[in-house]
């Protein structure tokens, strides 16, 4: 909801109070202001002017020189291209010096031999959003509709001087969707009163009744329906006010009839229609249910398939009008319009929500009536609306309305003791304090005995127990007056779980060797997951996606995180490194009613340089081994317990000769390696080198309590060997062997080279290692090491063919 500042000022005497300070205290008080829209974007210099010669440019066809009087001695001269230029004119002129809406300055200028002295401006130069601009000034300049004095200030006739708060409303506060509601809140929270408009209508003799009767079948549906009828208006171009109310509000101005009609529905929250009463087709209003496969054209020139569930306004025999949702367009408001029949209806949410949703139709009208308007306004809207009518279309209102009335405008009753409201609120309220409160909230009420018994009036629809009375009176007071208490029932203290606390330590050690966290859907393709693997089974289908893009559950994170590298890719961010800890779904095949498995796996994505120190020009790309380290690291960080292992491993999407399978004690937990280059063009990605963990296995192997070693008192030795062997052996399992005779005396052992070359036979290559020796209760002999040494190399011999290196 669009809430203009000064239009709201027209209810409630708020002249005191800023409109940064009304959001503020709105918010406080339960009904957020999401935004603040100041109107006037930093315009100066703007003037009203008045066109008092227009001729065309002599050296060109599309230009034309305009001498304005903006107020001084001598009119000034300005070039204007727009079609709709034309002399005596009132329009907004933006002097020399001046600055328009997104910063533009005007200067002197001379356009094609011809001075031109500041700029006549259209109204999307002046910031309106060319959705809510009137057809009539969509191309071309803006001229007042009416007479101005020239070398005023245009701001504040165009509405300029305006600021427009945005709120976001919950959908209890239905009231809250009108002017007067708005006005309302914030007269109870400032504690002041509500001036509420009262229509002046002259009369007619001639009564409505005799021009149309009014029958309703579907009563239930439609407990009010009243007509009332204008004859001899005018249509045309409102009055300035009115249409920069309407685009403040958000809402495209039309002509005055439609504009009214509009401007009410803001005022009271009531949605009202004009038909053309001779176009109507009868005398007669019909509302009923409509016929299954009826057909109807509406407003926006769409023909419309109605079903029994549908609730028309029909002439008798055809639909005019979609009951709370739309008008028809046979009986459209149009500019030879001169009698109308004006329509002040209440209709039940259910209809009016089962037609918006089947024909995907939602407008201003329907969003208010599916949350329910005011009984007691319903009438009242078509007065004020006949009212303004009158005023700026002229015509004739006929004694009326005819109406059918079966409206229960009874108030709701609820009741409520201050012990309640103090025991829920943990207050001390007395009872002059929650009386003030209600006559803030102008509901009137009887207390007997701290007893509450309040009328609740109907513009306030959400309330209806206890509890919501006790939501008002905590609002009034004020959420920071309420004080801050423990519970009163006995309590554990709180702490994270041991899946919650390895969550959070995942989180940070990503983050702190440089990854940024990613957030997805958790829906996705079954063809962008294809890239990776080829097992439809495993996938779970949605019933009712909300698109193609959002169809299956996802069963890997990489798709997500390869488009997040893409996005940012194509946003000339090369260096990227994300993760992201999430939920992956998997099914059996044709178990369609069992609850698929969720699964927490945490990934990885990276592409670019690593790190880059530009003043010493040090650059590191991501390869197979950062992301190797990442994952060593974390699971150290998680304290993972077992025989870690990397297999060489091939997998779809990835490249065959750089990725790897990692086990722990022989069991799968995830994988890492590099994009293929055929998976990587598909994302438009250079070289992109990925991880995926099945976090919640990693979880389940962790050592729970940690063991502390105190620091070696006595010296280690080490001992380095360059080992010969064939090029298929893989230095795991020589690092294997060493361990498995190393016993208890060997702590480490680590590869430090690779040779393959020069002085090495064909087919063979030399693989070095670091082996330290220690004993924690002595210090070693060269007698202790070397034998242990020698077992380790004659278990290589034999085991591996491992011979040293001379």
């Amino acid at each position: 909801m669009l809430v203009s500042y000064k239009w709201l000022k027209e209810y409630i005497d708020i002249d005191e109070y800023s409109a940064k300070e009304v959001a503020e205290k709105l918010t406080r008080s339960g009904v957020e202001v999401d935004a603040i829209h100041p109107l006037n974007k930093e315009i100066t210099n703007l003037v009203v002017g008045k066109v008092v010669e227009c001729v065309k440019h002599p050296e060109a066809d599309k230009l034309n020189i305009c001498q304005v009087d903006v107020g001084e001695i001598k009119p000034v001269q300005i070039v204007c291209g727009a079609k709709n230029v034309g002399e005596g004119q009132y329009v907004a002129v933006a002097r020399v010096g001046a600055r328009l809406s997104g910063g533009m300055k005007i200067k002197r200028a001379k356009l094609r031999g011809e001075v031109s002295e500041g700029m006549i401006c259209s109204l999307q130069e002046l910031g309106f959003e060319g959705k809510l601009v009137p057809k009539k000034y969509s191309e071309g300049i803006f001229n007042f509709p009416q007479e101005m004095l020239a070398g005023e200030d245009a701001l504040s006739p165009l509405g300029l001087d305006d600021t427009i708060l945005e709120l976001d409303l919950t959908p209890n506060r239905s009231d809250c969707l009108s002017m007067l509601g708005v006005a309302y809140e914030v007269a109870a929270i400032l504690g002041v009163d509500v001036k509420v408009p009262e229509p002046a209508i002259v009369a007619s003799k001639e009564k409505a009744s005799d021009f149309v009767k009014v029958h309703v079948e579907a009563s239930g549906d439609n407990p009010y329906y009243g007509a009332t009828v204008i004859k001899g208006v005018k249509i045309g171009e409102s009055p300035l006010w009115l249409q920069t109310a309407l685009i403040a509000s958000g809402v495209r101005p039309i002509n005055n009839v439609v504009d009214v009609t509009n401007y009410v529905l803001l005022e009271y929250g009531q949605p009202l229609h004009a038909f053309d009463l001779d176009t109507f087709g009868s005398k007669e209003v019909l509302v009923r249910r409509a016929t299954e496969g009826e057909k109807i054209v509406t407003l926006d020139e769409s023909e419309r398939t109605l079903s029994g569930e549908h609730l028309v306004i029909t002439n008798g025999e055809d639909p005019v009008a979609l009951a709370g949702v739309m008008g028809g367009a046979t009986s459209e408001v149009n500019d030879d319009t001169v009698n109308l029949l004006l329509e002040a209806a209440y209709f039940d949410p259910g209809p009016v929500r089962k037609a918006s949703r089947d024909l995907g139709l939602r407008s201003d009208s329907s969003v208010r009536f599916e949350k329910g308007v005011d009984p007691n306004r319903v009438a009242a809207a078509g007065l004020r609306a006949a009212s303004l009518i009158q005023q700026l279309a002229g015509g004739e209102i006929l004694e009326g309305p005819v109406e059918f009335d079966q409206l229960n405008r009874e108030p709701r009753e609820v009741s409520i003791t201050l012990d309640k409201v103090n025991n829920t609120l943990g207050t001390q309220l007395e009872v002059e304090q929650i009386e003030r409160i209600f006559d803030q909230l102008q509901f009137p009420f009887k207390e007997n005995n701290a007893l509450f018994t309040v009328d609740v009036p109907t513009r306030r629809q959400d309330i209806s127990i206890e509890a919501d009375l006790v939501e008002e009176i905590a609002r009034l007071y004020g959420y920071d007056h309420i004080p801050t208490t423990l519970p009163n029932t006995p309590t554990t203290p709180g702490g994270l779980t041991t899946t919650q606390l390895k969550k959070r330590k995942t989180r940070r050690f990503l983050e702190g060797a440089g990854m940024h966290e990613a957030i997805s859907y958790s829906l996705t393709t079954a063809e962008k997951e294809a890239h990776f693997t080829e097992n439809v089974q495993s996938r779970v289908k949605v019933a009712l996606p909300m698109s193609e893009e959002r169809s299956t559950l996802r069963t890997t994170l990489l798709p997500h995180l390869l488009d997040a590298l893409s996005y940012n890719k194509n946003r000339n961010s090369y260096h990227v490194h994300l993760y992201e800890m999430g939920s992956v779904f998997h099914t059996e095949e044709n178990q369609v009613t069992v609850q698929p498995e969720e699964k927490t796996y945490v990934s990885g994505a990276f592409m670019g340089l690593w790190h880059e120190h530009s003043w010493q020009g040090e650059k590191k790309p991501v390869d197979f081994y950062v992301v190797k380290g990442i994952v060593e690291g974390l699971l150290s960080e998680l304290d993972v317990n077992g025989e870690i292992r990397y297999v060489q491993y091939e997998k779809a999407g990835l490249h065959p000769g750089r990725t790897a399978l990692l086990e722990i004690d022989g069991k799968e937990v995830g994988f890492l390696g590099q994009l293929h280059p055929s998976t990587a063009k598909e994302w438009s990605l250079p070289a992109t080198y990925v991880f995926e963990l099945n976090l919640q296995s990693l979880m389940e192997g962790t050592e729970e309590n940690l063991r502390y070693e105190a620091i070696p008192k006595y010296p280690a030795m080490d001992r380095d060997i360059a080992l010969v062997v064939d090029e298929s052996v893989k230095a795991e399992d020589l690092q294997r062997i060493i361990l498995n005779h190393g016993g208890k005396l060997l702590t480490r052992v680590a590869v430090f080279d690779l040779y393959q070359g020069e002085n090495l036979a064909p087919g063979k290559k030399s693989l070095a290692f670091s082996l330290r020796y220690l004993d924690r209760d002595k210090t070693l002999t060269e007698e202790e090491v070397s034998a242990v040494h020698e077992k380790v190399l004659l278990a290589l011999e034999e085991n591996a063919g491992a011979i040293l290196r001379s």
